[in-house]
């Protein structure tokens, strides 16, 4: 989970794994080509994605596509995010329910 959060800390690669949200399956040359970066640099970023398993790469031939992986993603969603926000949710249910209940006994 460290490789994870230290991966998703840098703004760089964030925007890395907007583009590849956005298109999928992108070359490091496609990549490149929206960052303001040396080719050497990206790859940096690249590497440490990979190593959080936030982008997986496919060989087609000479060319190594990278693609978004959303499940770490979705881990930390349902460990730090979802528990969270299944209280808003409930408490709101709640609500909905006395301001009917009270709508109702007008």
């Amino acid at each position: 989970m460290d490789k994870l959060f230290k991966a998703l800390a840098d703004g760089t690669r964030r925007e890395l794994l907007d583009l590849l949200f956005v298109h999928n399956g992108q070359t490091l040359g496609e990549l490149c080509k929206h960052m303001t970066m040396s080719r050497q640099a990206v790859t940096k970023h690249l590497v440490i994605l990979e190593e959080a398993d936030l982008v997986t790469v496919v060989w087609q031939g000479r060319e190594k596509l990278h693609y978004l992986n959303p499940v770490p993603i979705g881990e930390i969603y349902h460990r730090w995010i979802g528990k969270f926000e299944r209280r808003r949710i409930d408490a709101l249910q709640t609500l909905k329910q006395a301001l009917e209940e009270d709508s109702s006994h007008e």
